[in-house]
């Protein structure tokens, strides 16, 4: 790699590198690298949070580097915390492949499988005994472990540690060892854990692997990082119109963050974005759609990527109802006669959009119900929304606002 190419992998969607120099001289030397990413199948799915790393590792795959893909088939039956303060509940070998067949499946939509070994923990760990663990913890101290910012967080409030989720830092470092690996990736919440590695590979008389940390990406709140469990994801195996719908609904703070962590949008393009939004010489609204066209060109194709622009067009700035949508009369007729207001639970269930009141009531407390493209969790009076407005049931379900009957 060139000094040009090695100082743009570095600058771009990096959060920190951990000794940058030695990542340096390691890129300059031509040496193919062993590059650690390694993922525990808690969840199956893969969004644009995890999207970050993937892109910095097909890089590194384009210029000769090797992936080695580590499946936490033993780490997840543990549980990290990974900064959430909560342990993870212990999940069954079963849950364990089904979920890693489905992460890996997306996984390879962003990274080159063909440049990647994928290695599972078992390999190592299916021949570990006690005394393999025992001279595995001889190796660091309490004091060491509680070192990680969030067991001494849990700990100081009072709030329960098990003795097997201190074991996750040293298991996730001798995944490192196992492989020999050059460079470990992570996000920043992952910064102890991988310097557990570096630490144990110099004690086992390795190389020390270099870090290379990546920004979390906050979700579509606009608050917290990107999560599948707060509902703020925006997941590369989704259809393309919802990929496209959830891109249009970041905050406008996050444009240019999007721009540069999960897209090809040249350097030079994404800042003038951003100074044309700060002396406010474009509307916001273009430069997202810019994004959300290249989130689902990417993972879908350009062709789809079109079509999804067209479908926000007319569904949600336009407002008109999509094919197979309902249309809603609000009846202010009942409101008079029997006082009651025609809320959005009863008007929905009445049109077919839910089997039942209960079920609508359900969806609104999960935010699966919004109007004009903004979730709802209350049971709303319907007569108080303006003709024209969109309800979207779900993913698939629509309704239109007609006015009063």
């Amino acid at each position: 790699m060139t000094g040009t190419e090695i100082k743009r992998l570095l600058k771009r969607g990096v959060a920190e590198t951990i000794v940058e120099s030695e990542l340096i001289k390691l890129l300059e030397s031509g040496k193919p690298l062993r590059l650690k990413q390694g993922f525990d199948p808690s969840c199956p799915d893969i969004h644009l949070g995890h999207v970050v790393g993937l892109r910095k590792l097909r890089q590194l795959q384009e210029k000769g580097h090797r992936v080695v893909l580590i499946v936490g088939d033993w780490t997840a039956q543990i549980g990290d915390p990974s900064g959430e303060s909560v342990t993870r509940p212990m999940l069954s070998a079963e849950e364990v492949r089904a979920n890693a067949q489905t992460y890996m499946e997306q996984f390879f939509k962003v990274v080159d499988k063909d440049k990647t070994e994928v290695r599972w923990q078992s390999e190592w760990f299916g021949k570990f005994g006690l005394e393999d663990v025992i001279r595995l913890t001889s190796k660091f101290t309490v004091a060491q472990v509680m070192a990680r910012e969030d067991f001494d967080n849990r700990y100081s409030s009072g709030r329960p540690i098990a003795l097997t989720e201190l074991l996750y830092p040293l298991l996730q470092a001798y995944d490192s060892v196992a492989i020999e690996a050059d460079v470990e990736f992570g996000g920043t919440d992952q910064k102890f854990n991988c310097l557990v590695g570096r630490e144990l590979q110099q004690m086992m008389g390795q190389p020390p692997q270099q870090v290379f940390l990546v920004p979390l990406l906050v979700g579509t709140d606009g608050s917290q990082k990107m999560s599948k469990s707060l509902g703020n994801y925006i997941g590369v195996d989704e259809p393309p119109e919802e990929m496209y719908g959830k891109a249009m609904s970041i905050p406008d703070g996050l444009i240019i963050d999007y721009l540069e962590l999960v897209t090809d949008v040249p350097d030079e393009e994404i800042a003038e974005f951003k100074e044309q939004m700060a002396s406010q010489s474009v509307n916001p609204m273009v430069v997202k759609k810019r994004l959300a066209y290249e989130i689902v060109a990417q993972f879908h194709g350009a062709r789809a990527a079109r079509e999804a622009e067209g479908y926000f067009a007319k569904v949600f700035q336009k407002r008109e109802a999509p094919e197979g949508g309902v249309t809603i009369k609000v009846p202010t007729a009942t409101v008079s006669i029997t006082g009651i207001p025609p809320t959005i639970t009863a008007e929905l269930t009445k049109v077919g959009l839910t089997k039942s009141r209960s079920e609508a009531r359900r969806l609104l407390a999960q935010g699966a119900i919004e109007v004009d493209g903004k979730p709802v969790t209350e049971d709303i009076d319907v007569s108080t929304l303006k003709p024209g407005s969109i309800i979207k049931v779900g993913k698939r379900r629509f309704a239109k606002i007609a006015g009063s009957s």
